[in-house]
């Protein structure tokens, strides 16, 4: 892509002055990990590769069901019963092809979570479940990179950074897992469409943030409450 075009297409990011053109430089040549292409997935992957993330890896080992339509925004009706990846692949393709897209289609498990996490700069983590949750945070810890968190149920949503700059991280504020059966999931009690798109946005507009260097409150965990409409912040 030309000087011109690159400038036109980013231009209103450019515009802002603590982004400018070092700041889309360092977003053209950043390497972000998605873990997960569904519903905190979707936004992430959407709005990064709208950014002009240098290389953008997908992880995720589902098929779209049609059941994931009313929130998982990058799929569509011809994505049911295609993998996750291939879709999040296309969709990132049709909005933005200078985008390097790495389609990872396996579950992020102990036997190669360092091997995947060690290639990108920034891991932003959309799972839906605990076990792959602390398994991404411990390998966060352990190779130095920065973590961003989400998660979502009903009308209510978390967002956080770990692992940055010395920050905490996700274990030092829920030091241990709870069990995954005991705990109600979107499966049985359901999300609203519209909620895990302003979580995931928020992701997004935190791993573009890290990225450019921007001013980040660290140790600290947003609480969303969609249903009274109240945002919370808790310092650990």
């Amino acid at each position: 892509m030309k000087n011109e075009d690159i400038f036109s297409r980013y231009s209103r990011q450019i515009f802002i002055e603590e982004v400018g053109l070092e700041g889309q430089r360092k977003i053209m040549n950043a390497k972000v990990l998605v873990i997960g292409a569904g519903g905190l997935g979707s936004p992430v992957i959407q709005y990064l590769a709208a950014a002009g993330i240098g290389t953008l890896g997908v992880a995720d080992f589902d098929e779209v069901e049609l059941h994931n339509l009313n929130r998982q925004i990058i799929h569509n009706e011809n994505s049911v019963g295609r993998s996750k990846v291939k879709s999040a692949e296309d969709f990132v393709k049709n909005l933005n092809h200078q985008v390097s897209f790495i389609g990872i289609e396996n579950k992020i498990d102990d036997s190669n979570a360092e091997e995947i996490i060690s290639q990108f700069d920034i891991i932003v983590d959309g799972s839906d479940n605990f076990k792959t949750r602390y398994l991404v945070n411990d390998t966060c810890v352990k190779l130095g990179k920065p973590l961003v968190y989400g998660s979502i149920l009903g009308f209510c949503g978390q967002v956080a950074i770990f692992n940055y700059k010395g920050s905490k991280n996700l274990r030092d504020i829920f030091p241990e897992p709870p069990f995954d059966e005991d705990l109600p999931d979107c499966d049985s009690l359901g999300v609203l469409g519209a909620l895990p798109g302003i979580v995931g946005s928020m992701m997004a507009n935190q791993a573009l943030k890290i990225i450019t260097d921007l001013q980040l409150n660290l140790n600290q965990i947003t609480l969303i409450d969609t249903l009274n409409w109240r945002f919370q912040t808790v310092d650990f």
